[in-house]
Protein backbone atom coordinates (compact mmCIF):
# COMPACT_ATOMS: atom_id res chain seq x y z
CA UNK A 1 0.00 0.00 0.00
CA UNK A 2 1.75 3.24 -1.28
CA UNK A 3 2.26 5.86 1.75
CA UNK A 4 0.30 8.82 2.12
CA UNK A 5 2.04 12.42 1.51
CA UNK A 6 2.09 14.91 4.65
CA UNK A 7 2.88 18.52 3.99
CA UNK A 8 3.69 20.61 6.61
CA UNK A 9 5.24 23.76 6.50
CA UNK A 10 7.96 25.42 8.98
CA UNK A 11 7.45 29.56 8.81
CA UNK A 12 10.64 29.43 10.87
CA UNK A 13 12.39 27.90 9.05
CA UNK A 14 10.81 28.62 6.00
CA UNK A 15 11.04 25.37 4.94
CA UNK A 16 7.90 23.18 3.09
CA UNK A 17 8.28 19.61 4.20
CA UNK A 18 6.84 16.59 2.61
CA UNK A 19 6.93 13.64 4.06
CA UNK A 20 6.16 9.65 3.21
CA UNK A 21 6.96 9.23 6.93
CA UNK A 22 8.66 10.96 9.79
CA UNK A 23 12.79 11.66 9.27
CA UNK A 24 15.18 9.74 11.35
CA UNK A 25 18.67 9.61 11.74
CA UNK A 26 19.63 6.72 9.53
CA UNK A 27 18.20 8.79 6.52
CA UNK A 28 20.78 9.58 3.93
CA UNK A 29 20.18 13.44 2.32
CA UNK A 30 20.82 14.44 -1.14
CA UNK A 31 20.52 18.26 -2.52
CA UNK A 32 18.93 18.07 -6.00
CA UNK A 33 18.96 21.41 -6.87
CA UNK A 34 17.46 24.74 -6.34
CA UNK A 35 17.19 24.89 -2.61
CA UNK A 36 15.91 21.30 -2.48
CA UNK A 37 16.60 18.22 -0.13
CA UNK A 38 15.73 14.76 -0.59
CA UNK A 39 16.12 12.45 2.22
CA UNK A 40 16.64 8.98 1.29
CA UNK A 41 15.90 5.55 3.04
CA UNK A 42 19.52 4.24 2.97
CA UNK A 43 19.03 0.26 2.15
CA UNK A 44 16.40 0.83 -1.24
CA UNK A 45 17.49 4.58 -2.03
CA UNK A 46 13.90 5.64 -2.17
CA UNK A 47 12.85 9.43 -1.05
CA UNK A 48 10.90 9.22 1.89
CA UNK A 49 11.32 13.09 2.32
CA UNK A 50 11.79 16.24 0.61
CA UNK A 51 12.88 19.42 2.35
CA UNK A 52 11.77 22.68 -0.03
CA UNK A 53 14.27 25.53 1.10
CA UNK A 54 13.66 29.36 0.74
CA UNK A 55 9.62 28.29 0.14
CA UNK A 56 8.13 31.95 1.37
CA UNK A 57 10.42 33.37 -1.73
CA UNK A 58 9.29 30.97 -4.49
CA UNK A 59 5.79 31.97 -4.24
CA UNK A 60 7.16 35.56 -5.67
CA UNK A 61 8.71 34.10 -8.05
CA UNK A 62 7.07 34.70 -11.66
CA UNK A 63 8.43 31.27 -13.07
CA UNK A 64 6.40 28.20 -12.40
CA UNK A 65 7.82 26.14 -8.98
CA UNK A 66 8.46 22.31 -10.08
CA UNK A 67 9.67 19.28 -7.87
CA UNK A 68 12.59 17.29 -9.97
CA UNK A 69 10.68 14.28 -8.68
CA UNK A 70 7.82 12.23 -10.48
CA UNK A 71 4.89 10.83 -8.46
CA UNK A 72 1.72 8.64 -8.79
CA UNK A 73 -1.48 10.22 -7.43
CA UNK A 74 -3.83 8.33 -6.17
CA UNK A 75 -6.42 8.66 -3.61
CA UNK A 76 -5.81 7.56 -0.01
CA UNK A 77 -8.40 5.45 2.14
CA UNK A 78 -11.32 4.76 -0.04
CA UNK A 79 -11.97 2.51 -3.33
CA UNK A 80 -11.59 4.24 -6.81
CA UNK A 81 -13.83 0.59 -8.28
CA UNK A 82 -14.44 0.73 -11.81
CA UNK A 83 -12.43 3.94 -12.88
CA UNK A 84 -9.06 3.48 -15.28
Amino acid sequence: MAEKLTFKYDREADILHIDKCPPYAGQESEELGDDVVARLNPQSNEIENLEVLFFSSRLLRSELFELPVTAAFQFAGRQMSGLA
